[in-house]
C-alpha cells in the first residue's frame, strides 16, 4: 500500500483561507424554503430560454458547496449544441479535443483528456476505440452520444468523498431523461439536415421521444432514440515520419450514428422509487485513408534549398527527373457499440436515506477488417517544381496536382501484408450502496457512507489474416471518380466496398498474432465517509474515501531471442490508498461569496498501458523505419495528484455575476513513455530486408524504436479562472470565460522534453452573444484555445504539438407556433485548420521531424451547417 500523504502547502494555504473567511463571514443564514438539496447544487444553464438560463444559473451556483459547473437542456432537443463535447468546452476550464471534427473528449484545468472521468446517470460507460491507430485508454467518446438524449451534463471540479474516483482533471456526470420528470404523453420529433463544406454533402439527423405515466404518476416509461448518418471528409498533409515523404491525404468516413434509451420508474410509495434504463450506442465507422507519397527528397533529382535544425530539409526544388509517387488507400470495417442496462433504487425512511444502483456495460469496437491498395502514379515530370515546409503548413507547387484512377502505372491488388482485424472488448459489472443519515451535530446536518464495486475486463487481440487467392484488377474497378485532397491536389474517389469485398474474398481464415494480444482485469473496491455542515454563512462537506485495485494481465512472454511463448502467461499487481477532500462555502455579505476546497485524487492508468503486452505494430507493415516494440506494465501505479482552489464570486442583480477562480494541482505521479531508437530486440522485419538496411547499418533488419511506459514523478498545474455575465431588458445578454493553465512537468519525463503537460492549452476563451425576445433566438459563440501538446508515442502520429485553434459557431431558433420550432446550426464558421508541428528539442529522443518546429501534420477546416424542424406535443 502506497502512503497517502496530504500535501502541506496546498492544505495549509486552504486552512488560512477557511480560518481568515471564518472570521469576515457575515451573520446571515438562508431560510429553509431556500435551501437546495446536494443534486441541485450546480451551476446551470438551463435552455428555457437564455436569460433564463443565466438567471438559473446565477441561483444555483450561488448556494452551492462544491466546484460545480452544468449544461442543462430543460426543454427537449433543445440542447444549446449539436455535440455533447462542443457544450462542454464553454464552460470555464474545459478544453475540447476535435481529432475527427467533433468534440470527441475534453480536457479540464489544464490536465490530459484521459484524466476526465466520464459517468452516464452516475455509473460508468464501457468505450472501446474504433481507429487502429489510437490507444485503448479512460476517455469517454462524446461522438457516441447524441445531444437530444442528454437532459443535463455536470462537470465536477473539485473533488468530494462520495464521487467516484478516477479524474485528476475533474468528472463528468451525463444525465438522460427519466419518465416521471415529464408530462404524460410527451413526445418530441426533430430532423435536420447537415451539409459539410469539404464533403459538400447533406446528411440526414433523426431523433424521437416518448414518455408515459400512470394517471397515479407513480410508473412511467420512456423511449427515446437518434440516428445520424454524415458522409465525413478530412483533407490534409501528412508526413511519414521518417522517410521525408510529403503526403496528401483524404481520410473519408462513413459515420452511422444510432443511440436508444428505454428508462422505467416506479414509484410504489413517496419513500420508495425503482428505476431500469437500458441504452444502446452504436457508432458505424468505416473509413478509407487515400493518400499520394510524394519524394522530393528520396526520389529523382533534387535541391535542397534550406535545412531545419534537426537537419530535415524545408525547401526543395524537384526538377521532375526520375520523380516517383506511390498512392494507396487504406479501407478499414471499423464499428463500436456500447451497451448499459442500470437498476437503481431509493428509499427515504424516517431517519435515513438509502440508494443505490447495480449493472453491467459492455462495449465492442475495433476494426473487423484492415485492407491496403497502391501501386505507383503518375509520370516523373508530373512532381516538378517546389516544396516549401517552411511555415506552419506544408506549400506544394508541382506540375501536375489531379490524379484520377487512369494514372496509376499498373494494376491494383489487395496488399496481403496489411490484411488483418483488431476486436477489442470492454466491459464491466459494477454495484453501488449509499446511505445518507441527518444529524444534529453542531454544525454538522448529515453523514453519508457507502461501497463500490466494479469488475472490469478489457481485451485488445490482432488477428493476422491467411491468404489464398488475390484478385488483380484494373485500378479503375477500386477507384470511381475524383475527390478532393489536402494542398490542393485532386486525387482517386475509392470504391470502399470493391476493396473490402476482394479482400473479404483473398481471405481464408486467421491467426493469432501473438504480439498483439492481451487481457486486462481490474478489480476496484471503494469506500467512503462524508459528513455535510451547516451554520451561520458557512456550509460544506468533508471526508475520506478508500479505494483498492487489483489488476491482471494475461500476455504472451517475448523472449530475448525475438520469440513469442506458446502459452499465455498472467502478470499481477495491485495498489490501495486513502483520498482525503473538503468543500467549504462562504456568505461573505449578501452579494459576495468565498468558495474554497482541498483534496487528494486519482486516476488509474490507461487499459493499453497496462497491458502486459511486448506489441509489436511496425513488423511487416510494409512501412521501413516504422519497427517498434511497445511494453506495457501492470505494476504501473495511477496518476497522483493534491488540488486545491478558492474563488470569489459576486452577484450583481438578477443575471449578473462576475467570479475568479485560483486552482493548484501539485502532481506527485504520473505515467509517461521513455524510448530508445535504433536497439536490436533479436527480430529482423521484412521491410527493412527489403529495403537492404535500416538506421542501425546497411544489412541490418533488426532495428527498432523500444519504447515503454513509466511512473515519472513532479509536475504542477496552476491557474485562474475568469467569469462574466448579464443580460438586458432589451433581449441582449453575453457570457464571457478565461482561463490560464501552466501546466508544467520535468521535460526529462517525456521523450519529446517538452515539459507540459499533454492536451493542456495556457489560455482558454469562451465568448457567448445572444438576443432573444418572444419566439426568436439567436446565440454566436466563439472558442479558442491556445497551443498543447497531442502525444501517440509509441503510436504512429507521435508527439507533436497542435497549433492554437479557433471556432465561432452561430445558433438560431424560431417558434412558429408553441409546438414546431425551426432551427438552424453553424459549426466552424471560419474554417479554422488543425495544424501540428515538431517542437521537440534538438537532443530529444524522437526522430528529426519531430524537432525544429517541422509542419508534421496540417488538416483543413470544415465549417458545418445544419437545419431543421423539431416538433413538441
Amino acid at each position: 500500500m502506497r502512503p497517502s500523504t496530504f500535501k502541506k502547502s496546498v492544505l495549509a494555504t486552504n486552512i488560512a483561507l477557511l480560518m481568515s473567511g471564518a472570521v469576515s463571514v457575515s451573520a446571515m443564514a438562508a431560510d429553509a424554503d431556500t435551501k437546495v438539496t446536494a443534486d441541485e447544487n450546480i451551476e446551470k444553464i438551463e435552455v428555457r430560454g437564455m436569460r433564463a438560463s443565466m438567471k438559473a444559473s446565477v441561483n444555483a451556483k450561488r448556494f452551492s458547496d462544491s466546484v460545480v459547473d452544468a449544461v442543462t437542456a430543460e426543454d427537449i432537443g433543445k440542447f444549446p449544441d449539436g455535440d455533447v463535447g462542443e457544450s462542454l468546452g464553454r464552460i470555464p476550464g474545459v478544453a475540447v479535443n476535435r481529432q475527427f471534427g467533433q468534440g470527441q473528449q475534453v480536457s479540464i484545468r489544464g490536465a490530459s483528456s484521459q484524466l476526465t472521468r466520464t459517468l452516464l446517470n452516475g455509473h460508468a460507460v464501457a468505450s472501446t476505440g474504433w481507429f487502429d491507430q489510437q490507444a485503448i485508454d479512460r476517455s469517454f467518446n462524446y461522438s457516441l452520444l447524441p445531444p437530444q438524449l442528454v437532459s443535463g451534463i455536470e462537470v465536477y471540479k473539485s473533488s468530494q468523498a462520495d464521487i467516484t474516483e478516477g479524474g485528476i482533471g475533474g468528472t463528468v456526470i451525463v444525465k438522460t431523461r427519466k419518465p416521471l420528470d415529464l408530462d404524460a404523453n410527451t413526445a418530441f420529433v426533430s430532423a435536420k439536415g447537415d451539409y459539410g463544406t469539404i464533403s459538400e454533402e447533406i446528411d440526414p439527423e433523426l431523433s424521437g421521444l416518448y414518455s408515459w405515466k400512470n394517471e397515479d404518476e407513480n410508473f412511467g416509461i420512456l423511449v427515446s432514440g437518434a440516428g445520424s448518418q454524415t458522409e465525413y471528409q478530412r483533407n490534409g498533409i501528412e508526413t511519414l515520419l521518417g522517410w521525408g515523404e510529403i503526403v496528401p491525404s483524404t481520410f473519408q468516413q462513413d459515420r452511422e450514428r444510432t443511440a436508444f434509451n428505454v428508462a422505467a420508474q416506479y414509484r410504489p410509495t413517496d419513500a420508495l422509487e425503482f428505476g431500469l434504463t437500458y441504452t444502446a450506442l452504436d457508432l458505424k465507422a468505416n473509413n478509407a485513408n487515400t493518400s499520394i507519397f510524394l519524394f522530393p527528397t528520396q526520389q529523382g533529382v533534387n535541391t535542397c534549398n534550406q535545412t531545419n535544425a534537426a537537419g530535415v530539409c524545408t525547401d526543395i526544388t524537384h526538377t521532375g527527373e526520375g520523380g516517383f509517387a506511390w498512392a494507396q488507400t487504406w479501407a478499414r470495417e471499423a464499428e463500436m457499440t456500447s451497451d448499459t442496462i442500470d437498476f437503481d433504487f431509493n428509499f427515504e425512511a424516517e431517519n435515513f436515506t438509502v440508494e443505490g444502483r447495480v449493472g453491467n456495460t459492455k462495449s465492442d469496437g475495433g476494426t473487423s477488417l484492415t485492407s491496403n491498395y497502391g501501386n505507383s502514379i503518375g509520370q516523373p515530370g508530373d512532381f516538378a517544381g517546389h516544396y516549401d515546409a517552411t511555415g506552419k503548413i506544408i506549400d506544394i507547387d508541382i506540375a501536375k496536382q489531379n490524379f484520377g484512377a487512369e494514372d496509376f502505372n499498373g494494376q491494383l491488388s489487395t496488399a496481403a501484408w496489411a490484411l488483418k482485424k483488431q476486436p477489442n472488448t470492454d466491459e464491466e459489472t459494477y454495484a453501488q450502496l449509499d446511505f445518507t443519515i441527518p444529524v444534529d451535530l453542531g454544525a454538522i446536518s448529515s453523514f453519508k457512507t457507502g461501497i463500490r464495486y466494479a469488475d472490469h475486463d478489457v481485451t485488445q487481440q490482432t488477428d493476422i489474416a491467411t491468404v489464398g487467392d488475390i484478385a488483380v484488377r484494373d485500378a479503375s474497378h477500386y477507384y470511381n471518380g475524383t475527390m478532393s485532397s489536402g494542398a490542393g491536389f485532386t486525387l482517386p474517389k475509392p470504391d470502399f466496398d470493391a476493396m473490402i469485398a476482394d479482400a473479404n474474398a483473398a481471405i481464408t481464415g486467421f491467426e493469432r498474432d501473438k504480439s498483439g494480444y492481451g487481457t486486462l482485469n481490474e478489480k476496484n473496491l471503494a469506500l467512503y465517509a462524508m459528513a455535510s455542515f451547516e451554520s451561520e454563512g458557512i456550509r460544506g462537506n468533508f471526508g475520506l474515501r478508500y479505494i483498492s485495485t487489483d489488476v491482471e494481465s494475461d500476455y504472451y512472454e517475448l523472449s530475448d531471442t525475438g520469440q513469442f511463448a506458446d502459452n499465455l502467461s498472467t502478470a499481477k499487481s495491485s495498489y490501495s490508498d486513502v483520498l482525503p477532500s473538503v468543500n467549504v462555502a462562504f456568505d461573505l455579505t449578501s452579494d459576495l461569496i468565498l468558495r474554497t476546497s482541498a483534496a487528494q485524487v486519482i486516476s488509474r492508468p490507461n487499459y493499453s498501458e497496462l497491458f502486459a503486452t511486448s506489441t509489436l505494430p511496425g513488423l511487416n507493415d510494409g512501412t521501413p523505419g516504422n519497427e517498434k516494440l511497445n511494453r506495457g506494465s501492470v505494476s504501473l501505479a495511477p496518476f497522483k495528484a493534491t488540488q486545491a482552489d478558492v474563488s470569489l464570486e459576486w452577484y450583481f442583480g438578477g443575471e449578473g455575476l462576475a467570479a475568479v477562480t485560483y486552482f493548484i494541482k501539485d502532481v506527485n505521479s504520473f505515467i509517461s513513455t521513455r524510448q530508445k531508437l535504433n536497439q536490436q530486440i533479436g527480430i529482423d522485419d521484412n521491410d527493412l530486408i527489403a529495403q537492404g538496411g535500416s538506421a542501425c547499418g546497411v544489412g541490418v533488419y533488426d532495428c527498432w524504436t523500444v519504447s515503454e511506459k513509466y511512473n515519472a514523478t513532479g509536475g504542477r498545474i496552476e491557474g485562474v479562472e475568469l467569469q462574466l455575465q448579464d443580460s438586458f431588458e432589451n433581449g441582449l445578454g453575453y457570457s464571457a470565460n478565461y482561463t490560464y493553465a501552466d501546466a508544467g512537468s520535468p521535460a526529462e519525463n517525456y521523450p519529446d522534453q517538452v515539459g507540459v503537460f499533454s492536451d493542456s492549452s495556457k489560455h482558454t476563451v469562451n465568448l457567448v452573444g445572444y438576443y432573444e425576445m418572444e419566439s426568436f433566438s439567436a446565440r454566436l459563440a466563439y472558442n479558442w484555445r491556445s497551443e498543447y501538446m497531442m502525444r501517440e508515442l509509441p503510436g504512429f502520429y507521435g508527439n507533436r504539438q497542435h497549433e492554437d485553434y479557433g471556432t465561432l459557431d452561430l445558433s438560431a431558433t424560431y417558434s412558429v407556433t408553441e409546438w414546431m420550432d425551426l432551427t438552424f446550426e453553424a459549426v466552424n464558421l471560419t474554417e479554422e485548420d488543425s495544424v501540428q508541428t515538431g517542437v521537440a528539442p534538438l537532443d530529444a529522443e524522437v526522430i528529426p521531424e519531430f524537432k525544429a518546429d517541422y509542419p508534421v501534420w496540417s488538416f483543413e477546416g470544415e465549417a458545418r451547417y445544419k437545419v431543421g424542424v423539431a416538433l413538441r406535443f
